[in-house]
C-alpha cells in the first residue's frame, strides 16, 4: 500500500495544549497513522504518515479547526512507512530558539523556491544554512555558511557574531521545513538584519524543481526511519551510523536508531 508523508506546521495559539494532544494521539491511533507531532500554547509542528486517505482526512480534519486552515502542507510518497508509531507531545515551544519572547511572526520575510534560485547567484546574498552542523554535513545548498553549531539554541550567538559583517547585505536561510527560520528570522529583523527565509524549507524546494540538484549538494536528514533522502525526494539508502560519526552525537545516534526498532 502506497505511504504518504505529510509534514506541516502552524504559529497560532493553542488554549490548551494538553487537551489537543488527547485529540491528536485518538484520531492518528483511529486512522493508524504513525508520526512525531508537536504542541504547544504557539501552535503545532507535525510530521505524519500513513495511507493517503488517512494522511488527507486528518489533514482535513486539522484544517476545519480555528486557526488551521490553509495549513502548508509537505507531501512526498515514501516506500516504506517512516515511523514505528505516532507520538504527540505537549512541549513549551514547538521550537526551541532559546531567547525569550521570540515569537514566528516574520511574515514579510518569506521568498517562493524561484527568488531563492535568484537569491543564490547574487553576490550581495549570505546563503545562511539554519540547521545544526550534522544536517548541513549530509548537504546543502551550493555556497551556503555552516554556522557551525551543534543545537539551534547555539545560533542567535552565532548570528550576532556577525551581524556587523552582514549589513547591507540579504541573509537569506533555510531549513529543513521552514519551522526553524520562522524564529529566527523575527529575531534577527530585531537585529538590523534584512532576511530572507526560504518558504516551506528543502523539502518545499526539491518538491519545486525536477532539477533541484542543480543547488542542492548532498542529501537531506528528515528526522525518521529514512534518514536521508536526495534533491528528487528519494530515500537514499544512507544509514544513522553514516550521518552520525562524531562520538558527541551519540545520543542523536541513539535516538535515530529508536525510530526503527524493528530494523526494517
Amino acid at each position: 500500500m502506497p505511504v504518504l508523508h505529510s509534514s506541516f506546521y502552524r504559529f497560532t495559539p493553542m488554549a490548551d495544549p494538553a487537551a489537543f494532544a488527547d485529540w491528536l494521539r485518538g484520531r492518528g491511533a483511529a486512522l493508524a497513522l504513525g508520526g512525531v507531532v508537536l504542541v504547544a500554547e504557539e501552535g503545532l509542528s507535525a510530521a505524519i504518515a500513513g495511507e493517503a486517505a488517512a494522511v488527507l482526512a486528518l489533514e482535513a480534519e486539522l484544517q476545519a479547526l480555528p486557526g488551521l486552515a490553509d495549513l502548508p502542507l509537505k507531501h512526498n510518497a515514501c516506500e516504506r512507512r517512516p515511523f514505528s508509531r505516532f507520538k504527540v507531545s505537549v512541549k513549551r515551544e514547538i521550537v526551541a530558539f532559546g531567547v525569550p519572547g521570540v515569537k514566528g511572526d516574520a511574515t514579510d520575510t518569506h521568498v517562493s523556491p524561484e527568488r531563492w534560485r535568484e537569491l543564490l547567484d547574487d553576490p550581495d546574498t549570505v546563503v545562511l544554512d539554519n540547521r545544526n552542523s550534522f544536517e548541513f554535513r549530509l548537504g546543502h545548498f551550493r555556497g551556503a555558511v555552516d554556522p557551525g553549531v551543534a543545537h539551534f539554541r547555539d545560533f542567535p550567538a552565532y548570528v550576532e557574531a556577525h551581524r556587523d559583517a552582514w549589513q547591507g547585505k540579504t541573509v537569506a536561510m533555510y531549513c529543513t521545513g521552514g519551522i526553524r527560520c520562522e524564529k529566527t528570522a523575527a529575531w534577527m529583523q530585531a537585529q538590523g538584519l534584512k532576511v530572507a527565509q526560504l518558504d516551506g524549507g528543502i523539502l518545499n524546494y526539491f518538491a519545486r524543481f525536477d532539477d533541484a540538484a542543480a543547488d542542492w549538494q548532498g542529501e537531506c536528514y528528515v528526522f525518521d526511519k529514512r534518514i536521508a533522502i536526495d534533491a528528487a525526494s528519494r530515500e537514499t539508502g544512507t544509514t544513522a551510523e553514516q550521518v552520525f560519526t562524531d562520538p558527541a552525537d551519540a545520543l542523536r545516534l541513539a535516538r535515530a536508531k529508536r525510530l526503527d526498532p524493528s530494523g526494517a
